[in-house]
Protein backbone atom coordinates (compact mmCIF):
# COMPACT_ATOMS: atom_id res chain seq x y z
CA UNK A 1 0.00 0.00 0.00
CA UNK A 2 1.23 3.45 -0.79
CA UNK A 3 1.32 6.17 1.73
CA UNK A 4 1.48 9.75 0.98
CA UNK A 5 5.03 10.90 0.69
CA UNK A 6 6.74 11.21 4.52
CA UNK A 7 3.85 10.15 6.00
CA UNK A 8 5.17 7.90 8.45
CA UNK A 9 8.18 9.81 9.46
CA UNK A 10 5.94 13.02 10.50
CA UNK A 11 3.97 10.43 12.10
CA UNK A 12 7.00 9.19 14.26
CA UNK A 13 8.34 12.32 14.87
CA UNK A 14 4.89 14.03 15.58
CA UNK A 15 2.71 11.26 17.30
CA UNK A 16 4.71 7.94 18.35
CA UNK A 17 8.17 9.17 19.43
CA UNK A 18 7.86 11.97 21.63
CA UNK A 19 5.00 10.00 24.09
CA UNK A 20 7.68 6.99 24.22
CA UNK A 21 10.12 9.45 25.05
CA UNK A 22 8.82 11.38 28.02
CA UNK A 23 9.56 8.49 30.03
CA UNK A 24 13.62 9.34 29.77
CA UNK A 25 13.46 13.14 31.08
CA UNK A 26 10.87 12.07 33.83
CA UNK A 27 11.75 12.91 37.42
CA UNK A 28 9.48 9.69 38.11
CA UNK A 29 11.99 7.02 36.03
CA UNK A 30 14.28 8.71 38.71
CA UNK A 31 12.39 8.47 41.87
CA UNK A 32 11.68 4.46 40.75
CA UNK A 33 15.22 3.95 39.83
CA UNK A 34 16.51 5.38 43.55
CA UNK A 35 14.32 2.53 45.12
CA UNK A 36 16.42 0.19 43.30
CA UNK A 37 19.90 2.05 44.10
CA UNK A 38 20.28 3.36 41.07
CA UNK A 39 21.22 6.70 41.65
CA UNK A 40 23.40 8.05 38.76
CA UNK A 41 21.28 9.58 36.08
CA UNK A 42 23.28 8.27 33.34
CA UNK A 43 23.16 4.35 34.77
CA UNK A 44 18.91 4.88 34.73
CA UNK A 45 19.50 6.29 31.43
CA UNK A 46 21.48 3.44 29.92
CA UNK A 47 19.56 0.65 32.26
CA UNK A 48 16.30 1.50 31.13
CA UNK A 49 16.97 1.46 27.80
CA UNK A 50 19.21 -1.59 27.51
CA UNK A 51 17.16 -4.49 30.27
CA UNK A 52 14.71 -5.64 27.28
CA UNK A 53 18.13 -7.07 26.16
CA UNK A 54 18.84 -8.54 29.59
CA UNK A 55 22.18 -8.17 31.63
CA UNK A 56 24.21 -7.08 28.98
CA UNK A 57 27.59 -5.72 29.25
CA UNK A 58 28.99 -2.42 27.44
CA UNK A 59 29.84 -3.32 24.36
CA UNK A 60 26.38 -5.07 23.33
CA UNK A 61 24.56 -1.90 24.89
CA UNK A 62 27.81 0.47 22.33
CA UNK A 63 26.91 -1.83 19.41
CA UNK A 64 22.62 -0.87 19.73
CA UNK A 65 22.74 2.69 21.00
CA UNK A 66 25.45 3.49 17.84
CA UNK A 67 26.08 7.15 19.40
CA UNK A 68 27.18 6.71 22.90
CA UNK A 69 30.25 6.87 23.85
CA UNK A 70 31.64 3.36 25.03
CA UNK A 71 33.37 4.53 27.72
CA UNK A 72 30.31 6.38 29.41
CA UNK A 73 28.53 3.05 28.80
CA UNK A 74 31.36 1.09 30.22
CA UNK A 75 31.51 3.26 33.58
CA UNK A 76 27.22 1.28 34.50
CA UNK A 77 27.26 -1.33 32.67
CA UNK A 78 27.62 -4.55 33.68
CA UNK A 79 27.93 -3.29 36.76
CA UNK A 80 24.31 -1.99 37.13
CA UNK A 81 23.01 -5.09 37.17
CA UNK A 82 24.26 -5.98 40.54
CA UNK A 83 22.00 -3.43 41.78
CA UNK A 84 18.80 -4.73 39.97
CA UNK A 85 18.06 -7.45 37.80
CA UNK A 86 16.53 -6.44 34.42
CA UNK A 87 13.36 -7.61 34.66
CA UNK A 88 13.48 -5.39 38.17
CA UNK A 89 14.48 -2.49 35.89
CA UNK A 90 11.75 -3.32 33.42
CA UNK A 91 8.76 -3.19 36.60
CA UNK A 92 10.06 -0.02 37.95
CA UNK A 93 10.27 1.56 34.13
CA UNK A 94 6.66 0.95 33.52
CA UNK A 95 5.65 2.30 36.97
CA UNK A 96 7.18 5.54 36.05
CA UNK A 97 5.26 5.57 32.58
CA UNK A 98 2.08 5.17 34.40
CA UNK A 99 3.01 7.89 36.68
CA UNK A 100 4.13 9.70 34.03
CA UNK A 101 1.52 9.68 31.95
CA UNK A 102 -1.09 10.12 34.58
CA UNK A 103 1.08 13.36 35.19
CA UNK A 104 0.94 14.83 31.98
CA UNK A 105 -2.02 13.86 30.29
CA UNK A 106 -4.16 13.63 33.25
CA UNK A 107 -6.65 10.54 34.16
CA UNK A 108 -9.53 12.27 31.78
CA UNK A 109 -7.23 11.55 28.75
CA UNK A 110 -5.89 7.93 29.97
CA UNK A 111 -9.40 7.15 30.35
CA UNK A 112 -10.32 8.47 26.86
CA UNK A 113 -11.93 6.82 23.73
CA UNK A 114 -9.59 8.01 21.81
CA UNK A 115 -6.34 7.06 23.56
CA UNK A 116 -7.87 3.86 23.60
CA UNK A 117 -8.09 4.00 19.48
CA UNK A 118 -4.64 5.46 19.73
CA UNK A 119 -3.09 2.06 21.46
CA UNK A 120 -5.38 -0.09 19.05
CA UNK A 121 -3.91 1.64 16.01
CA UNK A 122 -0.10 1.38 17.18
CA UNK A 123 -0.15 -2.00 18.16
CA UNK A 124 -1.48 -2.99 14.69
CA UNK A 125 1.06 -0.34 12.86
CA UNK A 126 3.62 -3.13 14.89
CA UNK A 127 2.19 -6.34 13.32
CA UNK A 128 4.10 -5.53 10.43
CA UNK A 129 7.35 -4.67 12.40
CA UNK A 130 10.04 -7.41 11.65
CA UNK A 131 12.56 -8.76 13.92
CA UNK A 132 15.76 -9.59 11.37
CA UNK A 133 18.46 -7.04 12.42
CA UNK A 134 16.77 -4.80 14.90
CA UNK A 135 17.85 -5.94 18.02
CA UNK A 136 16.10 -3.40 20.38
CA UNK A 137 12.84 -3.83 18.77
CA UNK A 138 13.37 -7.53 18.47
CA UNK A 139 14.04 -7.58 22.37
CA UNK A 140 11.06 -5.12 23.46
CA UNK A 141 8.66 -7.25 21.41
CA UNK A 142 9.41 -10.57 24.02
CA UNK A 143 7.81 -7.83 26.36
CA UNK A 144 4.37 -8.45 27.91
CA UNK A 145 1.68 -5.91 26.37
CA UNK A 146 0.06 -4.22 29.34
CA UNK A 147 -3.46 -3.75 29.90
CA UNK A 148 -4.06 -0.94 30.31
CA UNK A 149 -4.91 1.59 27.35
CA UNK A 150 -2.20 4.48 28.30
CA UNK A 151 0.61 1.70 29.00
CA UNK A 152 -0.31 -0.03 25.56
CA UNK A 153 -0.03 2.25 23.78
CA UNK A 154 3.60 3.86 25.39
CA UNK A 155 4.79 0.12 24.61
CA UNK A 156 3.55 0.24 21.05
CA UNK A 157 5.26 3.21 20.80
CA UNK A 158 8.44 2.23 22.13
CA UNK A 159 7.86 -1.08 19.59
CA UNK A 160 7.91 1.90 16.50
CA UNK A 161 10.51 3.91 17.96
CA UNK A 162 13.11 1.04 18.35
CA UNK A 163 12.05 -0.40 15.04
CA UNK A 164 12.64 2.44 13.43
CA UNK A 165 15.94 3.19 15.54
CA UNK A 166 17.40 -0.50 14.72
CA UNK A 167 16.73 1.08 10.78
CA UNK A 168 18.14 4.23 11.33
CA UNK A 169 21.43 2.18 12.23
CA UNK A 170 21.73 0.68 8.98
CA UNK A 171 21.22 3.93 7.59
CA UNK A 172 24.01 5.50 9.15
CA UNK A 173 27.00 2.90 7.90
CA UNK A 174 25.36 3.28 4.78
CA UNK A 175 26.01 7.09 4.84
CA UNK A 176 29.27 6.27 6.16
CA UNK A 177 28.53 8.39 9.44
CA UNK A 178 30.11 7.94 12.49
CA UNK A 179 28.37 8.16 16.23
CA UNK A 180 30.15 11.99 16.91
CA UNK A 181 29.26 12.85 13.07
CA UNK A 182 25.76 11.25 13.15
CA UNK A 183 24.74 13.48 16.06
CA UNK A 184 26.61 16.74 14.85
CA UNK A 185 25.35 16.18 11.17
CA UNK A 186 21.79 16.16 13.07
CA UNK A 187 22.15 19.03 15.22
CA UNK A 188 23.15 20.88 12.61
CA UNK A 189 19.51 20.35 10.89
CA UNK A 190 17.84 22.29 14.17
CA UNK A 191 16.09 18.99 15.22
CA UNK A 192 18.70 17.07 16.79
CA UNK A 193 19.81 17.44 20.78
CA UNK A 194 21.65 20.62 21.62
CA UNK A 195 25.93 20.05 22.23
CA UNK A 196 24.78 20.13 25.77
CA UNK A 197 22.82 17.10 25.73
CA UNK A 198 24.94 15.46 23.80
CA UNK A 199 27.75 16.09 26.88
CA UNK A 200 25.80 14.88 29.64
CA UNK A 201 23.82 12.27 27.74
CA UNK A 202 25.85 10.78 25.01
CA UNK A 203 29.07 11.22 27.35
CA UNK A 204 31.44 12.87 24.40
CA UNK A 205 33.49 15.82 25.65
CA UNK A 206 33.87 19.16 23.52
CA UNK A 207 37.09 17.81 21.77
CA UNK A 208 35.23 14.54 20.09
CA UNK A 209 32.16 17.38 19.14
CA UNK A 210 34.74 19.54 17.65
CA UNK A 211 36.77 16.54 15.58
CA UNK A 212 33.66 15.55 14.56
CA UNK A 213 32.57 18.69 13.45
CA UNK A 214 36.28 18.89 11.58
CA UNK A 215 35.32 15.59 9.50
CA UNK A 216 32.32 16.91 8.31
CA UNK A 217 33.70 20.21 7.05
CA UNK A 218 36.14 18.26 5.45
CA UNK A 219 33.93 15.87 4.10
CA UNK A 220 31.99 19.00 2.69
CA UNK A 221 28.68 18.45 5.30
CA UNK A 222 29.39 21.42 7.21
CA UNK A 223 30.53 24.74 6.28
CA UNK A 224 32.95 26.65 8.42
CA UNK A 225 30.25 28.00 10.75
CA UNK A 226 28.94 24.40 11.31
CA UNK A 227 25.76 25.23 8.83
CA UNK A 228 24.79 21.95 6.61
CA UNK A 229 25.71 22.97 3.27
CA UNK A 230 24.27 21.59 0.21
CA UNK A 231 25.59 18.47 0.43
CA UNK A 232 25.38 17.80 3.71
CA UNK A 233 21.34 18.41 3.39
CA UNK A 234 21.55 16.21 0.75
CA UNK A 235 23.04 13.72 2.94
CA UNK A 236 20.32 13.98 5.88
CA UNK A 237 17.82 13.70 3.76
CA UNK A 238 19.25 10.50 1.87
CA UNK A 239 19.45 9.25 5.60
CA UNK A 240 15.77 10.54 6.49
CA UNK A 241 15.07 8.68 2.87
CA UNK A 242 16.67 5.43 3.48
CA UNK A 243 15.06 5.30 7.22
CA UNK A 244 11.97 5.88 5.85
CA UNK A 245 12.11 3.04 3.14
CA UNK A 246 13.35 0.37 6.11
CA UNK A 247 10.35 1.25 8.18
CA UNK A 248 8.06 1.61 6.05
CA UNK A 249 6.02 -1.63 6.36
CA UNK A 250 4.26 -1.03 9.98
CA UNK A 251 3.12 1.62 8.47
CA UNK A 252 2.01 0.12 5.24
CA UNK A 253 0.54 -2.46 7.29
CA UNK A 254 -1.44 -0.16 9.48
CA UNK A 255 -2.61 1.62 5.91
CA UNK A 256 -3.29 5.41 5.13
CA UNK A 257 -6.43 6.21 7.17
CA UNK A 258 -5.18 4.20 10.20
CA UNK A 259 -1.60 6.32 9.40
CA UNK A 260 -3.66 9.55 9.56
CA UNK A 261 -5.89 9.05 12.55
CA UNK A 262 -2.64 7.92 14.88
CA UNK A 263 -0.94 11.01 13.93
CA UNK A 264 -4.45 13.01 14.50
CA UNK A 265 -4.43 11.43 17.80
CA UNK A 266 -1.19 11.11 19.29
CA UNK A 267 -0.04 14.54 17.73
CA UNK A 268 -2.62 15.96 20.30
CA UNK A 269 -1.17 14.16 22.93
CA UNK A 270 2.26 14.97 22.37
CA UNK A 271 0.97 18.85 22.20
CA UNK A 272 0.10 18.25 25.77
CA UNK A 273 2.79 16.55 26.94
CA UNK A 274 5.37 18.96 25.16
CA UNK A 275 3.10 21.55 26.80
CA UNK A 276 3.19 20.14 30.58
CA UNK A 277 7.23 20.47 30.23
CA UNK A 278 7.69 16.75 29.44
CA UNK A 279 10.99 18.03 27.90
CA UNK A 280 14.07 20.42 28.74
CA UNK A 281 13.30 23.77 27.10
CA UNK A 282 17.21 23.54 25.78
CA UNK A 283 16.60 20.00 23.93
CA UNK A 284 16.62 20.23 20.76
CA UNK A 285 17.92 23.20 18.04
CA UNK A 286 21.86 24.12 17.49
CA UNK A 287 22.74 26.26 20.61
Amino acid sequence: MTLPPRAARHAWHGAINPLHATVYFSPDLGEEFDALGITDPRAVNLASRSAAMGAVGAGVATSTFYNYRHDLIARHLPAVWDAATPEAVLAARLRAVDTTLRRLLGDETLESAELAEAAELAMRATEGCTRHARTLYSAHADLPVPEEPHLKLWHATTLLREHRGDGHLVALLVADLDPVEALISHTATGRGMTPKYLKSIRGWDQSDLDAATDRLRGRGILDAGGELTARGQEVREALELETDRLDAAPYEHLGAAGLARLAEIGGGFTKKVVGAGAFPGDLFGKA
